[in-house]
């Protein structure tokens, strides 16, 4: 076998490396461990690139794969990062304290999707009897780098459960964050799921829809977007990010171009549009076989309740309508427990250069994951659903 580091993903074919992340039972492959979706990335400009502020540099390719022969066996999605910006799963605590104690925290290696806070495959396997005997060598090629002082620290962020207790057996400390997950109950309709909720919630909901009336808003998938309204999409996205944060966003218009042409298949928009026909507001999902994927949002107005309707409402009835399992609507958001989210643990995996800081990351994780179980249960108890 063969180790190498791939500084850009056009080192692999897409076949080769999309082979790796498709779930045969669903015949699917993750969208955004996609060849296509990475490659828009880079080829974009939202990484790999030395221009821009400083949270659009400091993302550079790092894939770590396995070869034998010409064969790709594994592939991990990596970026050698010199700050924390777009990951979600925030280090920001840890980061503060090294630089009190003078220490050197970056740059880091993650094995993660840039600006994507969606738990999701990130261990791309050729067969998936091949995890046992091959992940001991990806971590051991980890470890190497971080002696040879390559990096302070390597994160695997957005892991799935069992890909966490796997790294946990190879010595990195295991770390969780809570997010807030829509499930479809077998629906069939938009009211079924509504008359599952108490009748004041259930009125609530009704009500901010009802105050979206004014707009036409449609439903338009990949292969009915033009350019035209990509360059709407793109205006929101840059306005709603230049007012809350004072940056045009994560993704460059080039990368949302590139994936417009590469990606059609498993993007989904729900937009607001005016009597002239021009879109005012618009949410931007990805989709897979059995889930929905809420990312990118953005509105020229005041959104008010549009904004529930748009990334909330609309993507739930998608759900419905198409028999999709789950629809992740992204991080943070405490407002979607109203709406019927339910709080889910996600994953993450780290390994730590040693320092005099080493002994204290730990029981800082430990204490850190009984609070958000303890904040976990407190969430299921707020849920609008009827008691049972």
């Amino acid at each position: 076998m063969q180790l190498k580091w791939l500084s850009s993903l056009t080192q692999v074919t897409a076949q080769q490396w999309d082979a790796l992340f498709t779930n045969d039972k669903l015949n699917d492959t993750n969208p955004f461990c996609r060849h296509a979706f990475l490659l828009a990335l880079e080829q974009g400009g939202s990484v790999d690139s030395g221009t821009g502020t400083r949270r659009h540099s400091g993302w550079y390719s790092q894939h770590l794969t396995l070869w034998q022969d010409n064969v790709l066996l594994a592939a991990v999605p990596g970026y050698i990062k010199s700050h924390s910006y777009g990951e979600y799963l925030f280090d920001w605590q840890i980061a503060e304290a090294y630089q009190q104690h003078q220490l050197a925290y970056y740059p880091k290696w993650i094995a993660a999707i840039p600006f994507t806070p969606a738990t999701g495959p990130r261990l791309g396997l050729l067969s998936a009897d091949l995890a046992d005997s091959l992940l001991p060598h990806i971590c051991a090629a980890i470890k190497q780098r971080l002696a040879a002082n390559d990096f302070c620290s390597a994160q695997w962020l957005y892991t799935t459960a069992p890909l966490q207790h796997s790294l946990t057996e190879q010595g990195f400390l295991a770390r969780n964050d809570v997010q807030f997950l829509w499930q479809n109950s077998g629906y069939k309709q938009f009211d079924d799921f509504l008359q599952q909720l108490n009748a004041r919630k259930r009125k609530q909901i009704r009500q901010e829809r009802n105050q979206t009336n004014s707009f036409s808003i449609k439903t338009l998938h990949g292969n009915e977007l033009s350019a035209a309204h990509w360059q709407a999409i793109i205006r929101c996205y840059q306005a709603t990010y230049l007012k809350r944060s004072g940056h045009q966003g994560y993704i460059s218009p080039q990368s949302f171009m590139a994936l417009a042409e590469t990606m059609a298949d498993s993007i989904v928009v729900f937009a607001a549009f005016t009597a002239e026909q021009d879109i005012i507001a618009a949410a931007l999902c990805f989709k897979s076989a059995d889930t929905l994927y809420g990312r990118y949002w953005g509105t020229l107005i005041d959104a008010g309740h549009l904004h529930f309707e748009l990334c909330y409402y609309q993507g739930i009835e998608y759900c419905i309508r198409h028999g999709l399992r789950d629809y992740d609507a992204g991080a943070q958001g405490e407002h979607k427990l109203k709406r019927g989210f339910e709080p889910v643990m996600r994953y993450g995996s780290y390994l730590f250069a040693d320092t005099p800081l080493s002994g204290a990351i730990t029981p800082y994780f430990q204490q850190e994951t009984e609070h958000l179980k303890a904040y976990s249960a407190q969430a299921m108890q707020v849920l609008p659903y009827k008691k049972i």
